[in-house]
């Protein structure tokens, strides 16, 4: 009252422009209040920044074989009007570890406007057959993603029951014996316990249930010098640790037959001149 009073007797005098300056504290006030009530905060303060010199003018992305610019721009959520300032390098490492292909990721911001992205992807080592499914699966038999066969088409084919999880362990092994290796078009899992191989040529190795490197390499010891996997056969079983059994191809049986019918003639004849 006192204050009202002395307003009006003139004793007190209120400044020039205090009401355009009340009117433009109160507007403003509004203004922030129907920002924060209806979340468009960020996307103020963002334009502001962005406009204040800290836009986001350049990307520069690397360690990405299979997954492409544009869907590490799309997983940060990165857009023409980001603001450096507003980019949570966190949230967007987080996000990127969620494509198929990465498995870590590191985001630097480089003011004052710069984002360098480096990503570390997943190898995949096989393709693995599971029903009518392909997909491509790492070193530990996790799968990656699904198999388009348009790329890695050159890799080996694991293929049954079980397969994806003791992939890593006959990795494992093939790895000591890098000809054979090279040679492995496919590795077929029987009855989830062991493993068939099959070669560039058709050639099926039946592996033992377990001492599989010393079965590789009673195998190798047998081949010394007869080059017995680029002959005329079907499979070398090698289940029993005492023996290698060699199967020819039915083309191949025939012939040996023809031969030892055509020797057992030969004979006969012989017998019969003396």
């Amino acid at each position: 009252m006192r204050f009202a009073h002395a307003l009006m007797s003139g004793r007190v005098t209120i400044p020039r422009h205090a009401g355009t300056l009340a009117t433009v504290a109160f507007l403003s006030a509004t203004g922030v209040y129907g920002m924060q009530l209806g979340g468009h905060g960020p996307v103020v303060a963002e334009a502001l920044s962005s406009s204040a010199g800290f836009a986001l003018e350049d990307i520069y992305i690397s360690g990405n074989s299979e997954t492409s610019d544009i869907t590490v721009l799309e997983q940060i959520g990165l857009n023409g009007a980001t603001s450096v300032l507003s980019i949570s390098v966190e949230e967007a490492r987080s996000r990127l570890i969620e494509l198929p292909w990465v498995v870590d990721a590191q985001v630097t911001k480089v003011y004052p406007g710069s984002l360098s992205v480096k990503l570390v992807e997943r190898v995949p080592v096989a393709i693995w057959q599971h029903g009518l499914d392909l997909s491509l699966i790492d070193a530990k038999g996790d799968i990656i993603a699904p198999f388009d066969g348009a790329r890695h088409s050159e890799l080996p084919l694991y293929v049954g029951l079980g397969a994806d999880r003791n992939a890593d362990e006959l990795e494992a092994r093939l790895i000591f014996h890098p000809e054979l290796r090279e040679r492995v078009k496919a590795a077929i899992r029987v009855a989830d316990r062991r493993w068939d191989l099959r070669l560039d040529n058709g050639v099926t190795i039946r592996l033992p249930e377990k001492d599989i490197d010393g079965a590789i390499q009673r195998l190798a010891d047998f081949d010394a010098g007869r080059n017995i996997l680029d002959r005329d056969i079907a499979a070398i079983d090698l289940r029993l640790d005492d023996r290698v059994t060699v199967k020819l191809t039915d083309a191949a049986y025939e012939r040996r037959e023809d031969a030892i019918k055509e020797r057992a003639k030969a004979i006969k004849a012989a017998e019969r001149r003396t």
